[in-house]
This record gives structure tokens, C-alpha cells and sequence, in this order.
């Protein structure tokens, strides 16, 4: 059987995957010894193979298997159901290479496949990322607590943020902003390391009546964002992003107030008489 690249090309990924009958994997071998750009695509797919192999896998939820699953037409779903068991005494069915297979049309679902992939990919990386960002609210949330139960809400504890501020210096790889909202009624009450995220951060401490606010601050890995209201075990968090910094205030303050303090830390920021440098 002759063989030219056109035909052995849409055989390839049968080979590879151990799908292809004899006679055709004779003929198919046979060209490939005499052509090199065909013998350097089966290498090419092998290695994608294994490539694939070594990801990490994620299993689509069920229910979205399911409406994959009833997206398919019934040929392609009897194809891959369990063969029957046979019944004693009933012929030997045929080995796979005592006779040719019909090879299979893979291009007509190849689009729908790599787009039920695509979204599966998606979905994961996005629950992936939701799973990560609830982890660090808990994180924050029992930093917080810890705080509290052991009464080490500071290391430096001042009123004063030009006190505050220095005592970080040589402690941590950056130098966070540190601004006192006496007047609006959210003082300073001084600062701590804290350990978030594998990283040692900074936990500034701030009073709003009997309720305390842990504020922890590290460099952002993306620009500015608006405050973001969340909640974790009970307890109040607004997140924003500014001027290079990640912000995570916690609190049992209720969400808007604790919001408006969020606020007031980003209108001290742009506040030229309170952006003086700390001596």
C-alpha cells in the first residue's frame, strides 16, 4: 500500500495514540521511513502528548460533564460507551489489528471539543482563583483575632504616625504609607509586623468607637482599584488597591463604615497637606 503525506498526515494522531490498524500502520511506517517532514510532525505530536500529559489535570465539575455530554450526537456517545459483555459461548470477537478499523472523523467535533476545553480550562482557573482569594480573607480575618485574643494589637504603640511610621524602617522590604484619622474619628493607635500571604506585612491599628481596625498593607501586584466590600466568619473587609500598595482593612465595624474608613485613607493619600513627608 502507497502511501502519500496528505493520507499518512490524517493518520498520524490514530498511530500515535496506538488506534490504527496494521495494514495501515505497516504502510504508514513504511512512509515514514522514506519522509522526513512526515517523520518530524509524528515527533512533533508525540511531544505535545507528553507535554499534555505532564499538566496538571482538573476535573470538570459533573454537571458541567453532563451538558457536555448531552451536547454530543449519539454516535459519538456509543463510541466511547462500554462494549456489552458477551455471552458464554458466543465467537471470539476479532482482535483490533485482525482487521482494518474505520477510522474516525475527528475534524467535525474538533471545534466543539477544544471549546468545551477551553471552557472546562476556564471554569477551574476561575473556582481556582475564587478558592485563593477566599483563603487569604480568612487568613486576614484570623490575623485579626489573633490580635485581639492575645491583646497584641501593636508592637509600636503611638498615636503619632511620624512614631509610627519610622519603626518599620529595616523591618520590611518597603515602606508603608501611615496616616492618623483623628479628626474623622478613626485613630491611630500604632503598628505591628504580621505574617499574610507567606510574606511578613505591615498591620497598622485604627479605633472607631469600641470597634478596632486592623489595616494590612503590601506592595500590589496589579494598579488601583476601587474599595471592595467582602465578608469572611462574620467580620467586615474592604479591599483596594493604590499607589503600589494592597489594602485589606478587617474589622467587626459594620461594611459601611468601614468602607468610609477606606475612603478616608485614600482622600489622605491625595491630600497634599497630609502627604508631607514623615519625619
Amino acid at each position: 500500500m502507497n502511501m502519500n503525506c496528505e493520507e499518512a498526515r490524517e493518520l498520524l494522531p490514530a498511530y500515535g495514540d496506538g488506534e490504527l490498524d496494521l495494514p495501515h500502520a505497516l504502510a504508514l511506517e513504511k512512509h515514514l521511513d522514506g519522509c522526513a517532514d512526515c517523520a518530524a510532525a509524528l515527533r512533533t505530536q508525540r511531544a505535545l502528548s507528553q507535554a499534555l500529559r505532564k499538566a496538571p489535570y482538573h476535573r470538570a465539575p459533573d454537571a458541567l460533564r453532563a451538558r457536555l455530554r448531552a451536547q454530543l450526537p449519539a454516535e459519538a456517545i456509543a463510541e466511547t460507551a462500554t462494549p456489552p459483555i458477551a455471552a458464554p459461548n458466543a465467537p471470539a470477537t476479532p482482535l483490533p489489528w485482525a482487521q482494518p478499523r474505520r477510522r474516525r472523523d475527528w475534524s467535525r467535533w474538533a471545534l466543539p471539543i477544544a471549546a468545551s476545553l477551553a471552557l472546562a480550562v476556564g471554569l477551574n482557573v476561575m473556582l481556582a482563583t475564587q478558592r485563593s482569594q477566599q483563603s487569604l480573607r480568612d487568613e486576614l480575618v484570623a490575623g485579626h483575632v489573633r490580635s485581639l485574643q492575645v491583646e497584641h494589637l501593636s508592637d509600636v504603640a503611638s498615636s503619632d504616625q511620624h512614631t509610627v511610621k519610622p519603626w518599620f524602617n529595616g523591618k520590611l522590604d518597603y515602606a508603608p504609607p501611615v496616616r492618623d484619622l483623628a479628626q474623622q474619628d478613626f485613630p491611630l493607635l500604632g503598628g505591628r509586623l504580621d505574617y499574610i500571604a507567606h510574606r511578613q506585612v505591615a498591620a497598622l491599628i485604627y479605633r472607631h468607637r469600641k470597634h478596632f481596625i486592623n489595616l494590612y498593607i503590601w506592595p500590589a501586584q496589579d494598579g488601583d482599584a476601587a474599595p471592595d466590600h467582602h465578608s469572611s466568619e462574620g467580620y467586615n473587609l474592604v479591599h483596594w488597591r493604590r499607589d503600589g500598595m494592597e489594602y485589606w482593612a478587617v474589622s467587626d465595624l459594620n461594611g459601611e463604615e468601614l468602607k468610609q474608613f477606606a475612603e478616608l485613607q485614600i482622600e489622605a493619600a491625595t491630600d497634599q497637606t497630609a502627604n508631607r513627608p514623615n519625619t
